[in-house]
């Protein structure tokens, strides 16, 4: 529907410059592009609309009077009919001018199909974005929150790189600190001894370093019924084992590598399952101590000043505001011993990627938690002269969890990422075999794998990424409703329809003359939804919101429902329209199978 909105503003814009110069206004010329399409409430009223309300104050006249005044002036019916409805212009479209250039779109771009805006263009091509997202700690597995990160980040890639954009994906592990070291600690002190390695306790490497963790907060703490067995000097000890790994103690950085390596593997591995990659890894204890000299060439120049204590500082109230904290209004750069602070790590990170990858936009995949530290961090950047700093954007997302509560690693209640897809999944697979189909399926185990990933991303992506949201394991895997599961049932079921169509010697029938009879409400209202599948994408890769993908396919499936019940394939009435609908069906089941890849759900042929 794209091309055919920028021919209803061009012929609509004509007619408003026709107008003005009627009426002997003085106006300036209205360009296409400034006017706004909307979908009008009732298909009665026309299939597209462009509001008047913009006019009303230079025209000095109702909208519904220029309306009625511009709507007379169009003698184009290349499109369909114009009339005045109310305060709006609308058009009654050609279906069958409208419809063929939709579905041969589809037909001709096949997967790439939602790639290119009305003028045959990518509309994104020639920006360069870098997208940083997971950032995980070496120190525990993928948890849940994660997951969400993990599938806003590589949703969000893909939909810009449809969009047209050049996409660089990186990721930030944090593999020093003195969490890392205590995961260290609690091995020396409870299995070091024993042998114990990830293989020889059959665990994935991550789990079992994240074990570690909680049992140190365990140690430090003691048991909940015997305090006398608290360690306080645990903490203690886990600062002293940092120092020891920053002086570069041969054997403290071997066992930090061993645990280290133990980890990533492990998180590899999760993501390797849920279809994250990334171009690059980026480690924190490579670019820890980065960004401490331009926070020096910054004191030199008057960007940052040294505090009392010998701290080095900036004021930060234009970005804070006046009336708040007196403590926020000043941010340490450098501690008063010329130590690093981690505000200083991602100066110098940020610097060092654009070095590496002279992006146009770098987007951090962030929770909300973190909105006070962007904005801070861009405008240091911004202070230090870095013109591309203006490009820098935090896509912040609130945060999950499971209607049972928070999670915290430390106490051993973090819903691991492996745990949680290991539930869905068999959960998925007992359906499947309730409903008798784990043989028609084909590999049941394969299927549910992919119905439970499916079930998980969609309903992470579902709600758009700012709002705080609970998720529902067992919503989340419904067949019924907008849930990932029912998409993915939806696309099987338009793939047997095709199958069974073709079984009865049915053909799909391309050509204008076939188009032409898809005239009912359900069908018309099936292709203008295929037809606005790119504009969805481009406003996705703008708004870097996959919502908008999910809302749209969810959309798009209820459509294909409806037309269905009403429009039969096999039964058609005669062998022409039989063919149209099922190219209707096809062109229905590639924007499926496109946008369904844009929010990591797997398509399935059966299920």
């Amino acid at each position: 529907m794209a091309d055919v909105k920028t021919n209803v503003k061009e012929i609509v814009a004509d007619a408003v410059n026709a107008f003005i110069k009627e009426k002997g206004i003085d106006s300036p010329q209205v360009i296409a592009d400034s006017l706004q399409v909307v979908t009008p409430p009732n298909p009665e009223m026309g299939d597209l609309g462009v509001p008047m309300f913009v006019f009303a104050k230079s025209l000095r006249m109702a909208p519904p009077q220029i309306a009625s005044g511009v709507a007379s002036l169009i003698t184009d019916k290349s499109l369909g009919e114009f009339l005045a409805v109310g305060p709006y212009v609308n058009v009654k479209l050609d279906k069958a001018g409208a419809a063929a250039p939709i579905l041969s779109a589809i037909k001709n771009q096949g997967d790439s199909y939602g790639s290119l805006n009305s003028e045959g263009k990518k509309p994104l091509e020639g920006r360069k974005v870098m997208v940083e997202y997971s950032s995980p700690n070496t120190n525990k597995p993928l948890h849940l929150g994660h997951l969400r990160n993990d599938a806003l980040g590589e949703s969000v890639s893909r939909i810009l790189k449809m969009a047209g954009a050049q996409v660089y994906k990186v990721d930030l592990i944090n593999n020093r600190g003195v969490h890392i070291c205590k995961s260290m600690l609690a091995y020396k002190w409870f299995h070091e001894e024993k042998g114990d390695t990830p293989e020889k306790l059959g665990m994935k490497g991550d789990h079992f370093v994240g074990q570690c963790y909680v049992e140190f907060d365990r140690w430090l703490k003691g048991e909940k019924d015997k305090p006398e067995t608290a360690h306080p000097e645990a903490a203690q000890q886990a600062e002293d084992m940092l120092i020891e790994w920053e002086k570069g103690n041969p054997e403290v950085r071997a066992l930090w590598q061993k645990m280290n390596d133990w980890t990533l593997e492990g998180v590899k591995e999760t993501y390797a399952r849920t279809g994250v990659s990334f171009d690059k890894l980026y480690m924190e204890s490579e670019t820890y101590l980065k960004g401490k000299d331009q926070i020096l060439k910054g004191l030199e120049k008057g960007v940052f000043f040294k505090a009392d204590d010998g701290s080095v500082r900036i004021d930060v109230t234009d970005v804070v505001g006046k009336g708040k904290d007196e403590d926020n209004h000043e941010k340490v750069l450098l501690r008063k011993d010329g130590t690093s602070v981690y505000i200083t790590q991602d100066i110098g990170t940020a610097i060092s990627r654009h070095d590496d990858w002279a992006f146009n936009q770098l987007v951090y995949v962030v929770a909300s938690e973190q909105n006070y530290h962007f904005k801070i961090l861009f405008h240091i950047l911004k202070k230090l002269g870095f013109d591309w700093a203006e490009n820098l954007y935090h896509l912040s997302y609130g945060l999950v969890n499971l209607p049972s509560g928070r999670m915290k690693s430390r106490e051993g209640t973090i819903v691991d990422a492996d745990d949680l897809i290991d539930s869905l999944h068999a959960d998925a697979l007992q359906a499947i075999k309730e409903r008798g189909r784990d043989e028609d399926v084909g590999d049941a185990d394969d299927v549910a794998e992919k119905v439970a990933l499916g079930a998980l991303h969609y309903y992470l992506l579902q709600a758009t990424p700012i709002k705080d949201m609970l998720f529902n394991p067992e919503e989340s895997l419904s067949f019924n409703g907008n849930t990932g599961p029912y998409l993915q049932y939806m696309g099987a079921r338009i793939n047997s329809i095709l199958a069974k169509a073709k079984e009865a010697g049915i053909k799909a029938a391309c050509d204008d003359d076939a188009v032409a009879l898809l005239k009912s409400e359900d069908e018309w209202a099936l292709i203008k939804l295929l037809g606005d599948f790119p504009a969805v994408v481009e406003k996705a890769a703008v708004n870097l919101d996959p919502s908008q993908v999910t809302n749209y396919i969810y959309e798009t499936a209820k459509a294909f429902s409806k037309f269905y019940q009403t429009s039969s394939i096999v039964n058609a009435e005669n062998e022409k329209l039989a063919g149209a609908r099922l190219y209707l069906a096809e062109s229905t089941l590639q924007v499926i199978k496109n946008s369904l890849n844009l929010v990591l759900v797997p398509y399935l042929e059966k299920m």
